[in-house]
């Protein structure tokens, strides 16, 4: 089991520029689970899992994002072991489709 999981959706110019593709490469080079997807609503919304230490980094990092992004807000909520069942059977970490 996961030390944390956090639900986290980040708002600004966060779609069309590489944030998800960032998201998924940062979060597997910290060995997180978890997953990433785009909101209709022009959000960026993911669920991270792993070791409280690591999991707070990431989520620091979401507050820049990639270069060519511009963040203008992180909501960073608890989240739950349910969450983690929308990832791709057998992967660690999904981007998965828009909502």
């Amino acid at each position: 089991m996961s030390d944390a999981i956090r639900h986290v959706t980040i708002s600004g110019r966060v779609q069309g520029v590489g944030y998800r593709a960032w998201v998924d490469d940062t979060a597997r080079a910290r060995d997180l689970e978890g997953w990433v997807r785009n909101r209709r609503d022009g959000r960026v919304e993911a669920v991270f899992a792993g070791p409280a230490e690591p999991v707070t980094a990431m989520i620091s990092a979401c507050r820049r994002g990639p270069s060519s992004a511009r963040v203008e807000a992180v909501q960073d909520d608890a989240g739950n072991p349910e969450m983690l069942k929308l990832r791709r059977a057998g992967e660690r970490f999904s981007v998965l489709p828009t909502i």
